[in-house]
């Protein structure tokens, strides 16, 4: 599917990325789904993700080409004077930097946001992506996802008893942290509208792993008990979990009393919704062993697909389980626009629909450096300068 043209919602921003690996990449991919202009800075050896294969593509992993749609691609050499210079001339007309440098490197850089930054380009958004911030006893320390996702309880909260804290399959810290930051920004755009002046965003992939606790959460705060992994039934309600079929496995969602009893209807044995061990959620809770054997005996008996479409047409929540092969040629999948061609580069669609700024997938992502002459002719940068740039061995071309 190709994605109608549009300048997008955020047209007219400019960003300079400095990120790199997932949380941050994923946040500017956002931002440039929807029209911001994305400057995509890489260090000599380039985006470690471009390595992170296979399968790869002319030489870029997967893992890289899926999160860096729509950017355009330099490579400086930060750690330098003259490389900081180039970056300074990029920032001049710049709405955000986002940035997941160890803590405290831009400030030995001097670009730290209120001493360096601020005072120079009082409009501008720095976000900056770290493991656990600056402040607190782990301050400073470095991050990555599965290792947030065992310290912020998540993984204590997947598997099963039989499997005990179990990894998500999904990097689903640095997907948030992600979103989360771009949601900041845009916050801190607004309020620049009003205020004229930019400010700080302190984005941790520590605090959007806790933000992600609902309902173990709360829970918790209510009964004092630690949440344990459910496997893939629900801590509330019931029946929430996966049953096997005669044509594969399907998960169902029955959120109140009144989907019970129709689902227990359309199954033709509406008795159940009268069994006093199930008049209620609550009860339902408290005899899940029973329900839960009741009901796989019954589902065993039929077709997957056609009974989960039949209850979801009847109002009922449920669905096939489904390989990822599987859900990517689905056709709603299709009909969503979630499956797009960039060039030689098959992409994830933006799931934010707009109705008169649509965004999406435009561009393929850069190769390394691709866009230098572009990026750096646009920002006054002469021919002579940009060849004593890399004689000096602060621009880059090729991966170092």
């Amino acid at each position: 599917m190709t994605i109608p043209p549009s300048a997008g919602a955020l047209a007219g921003l400019k960003v300079i990325d400095l990120t790199r690996v997932l949380g941050g990449p994923y946040c500017t991919m956002i931002l440039s789904d929807h029209g911001a202009e994305v400057i995509k800075i890489e260090p000599p050896q380039g985006d470690e993700t471009r390595g992170w294969g296979p399968p790869f593509l002319d030489g870029d992993a997967s893992y890289y080409l899926g999160v860096n749609r729509n950017k355009q691609g330099i490579a400086l050499d930060l750690g330098r004077p003259d490389g900081r210079a180039v970056l300074l001339r990029l920032l001049e007309d710049a709405d955000i930097v986002v940035e997941n440098f160890k803590t405290g490197t831009m400030e030995k850089w001097g670009l730290g946001y209120e001493t360096d930054l601020a005072p120079r380009f009082p409009r501008l958004v720095h976000c900056r992506v770290s493991g656990f911030g600056a402040e607190g006893p782990l301050g400073g320390l470095p991050g990555y996802d599965a290792i947030l996702q065992a310290m912020t309880g998540l993984m204590s909260i997947n598997g099963s008893k039989d499997t005990g804290p179990l990894r998500l399959g999904t990097p689903v810290v640095d997907l948030a942290t992600g979103l989360y930051s771009a949601l900041g920004i845009m916050m801190a755009i607004h309020e620049r509208s009003v205020s004229g002046r930019g400010q700080y965003l302190d984005m941790t992939l520590h605090d959007c792993g806790m933000a992600l606790l609902h309902p173990q959460a709360a829970n918790f705060f209510l009964n004092g008990k630690r949440p344990m992994p459910p496997g893939n039934a629900h801590p509330n309600i019931c029946p929430y979990d996966k049953f096997a079929t005669a044509t594969g496995d399907i998960f169902i969602a029955i959120g109140n009393d009144g989907q019970f009893r129709k689902m227990m209807e359309l199954l033709g044995q509406p008795e159940v919704a009268d069994d006093p061990r199930f008049l209620n959620n609550g009860l339902r809770l408290t005899h899940r062993p029973e329900l839960t054997a009741l009901l796989a005996e019954i589902f065993a008996k039929h077709d997957g697909k056609e009974l989960t479409l039949r209850m979801l047409k009847f109002g009922l929540p449920a669905g096939p389980v489904m390989g990822v092969d599987e859900a990517m040629a689905a056709e709603h999948t299709q009909a969503r626009g979630m499956v797009v061609d960039v060039g030689d580069v098959r992409t994830l669609g933006s799931p934010i629909k707009l109705s008169r700024t649509p965004g999406g997938p435009r561009t393929r992502p850069p190769r390394f450096a691709e866009h230098t002459d572009s990026v750096l002719t646009r920002h006054g940068f002469s021919a002579e300068e940009l060849a004593a740039l890399e004689g000096k061995g602060v621009l880059y071309r090729a991966k170092k």
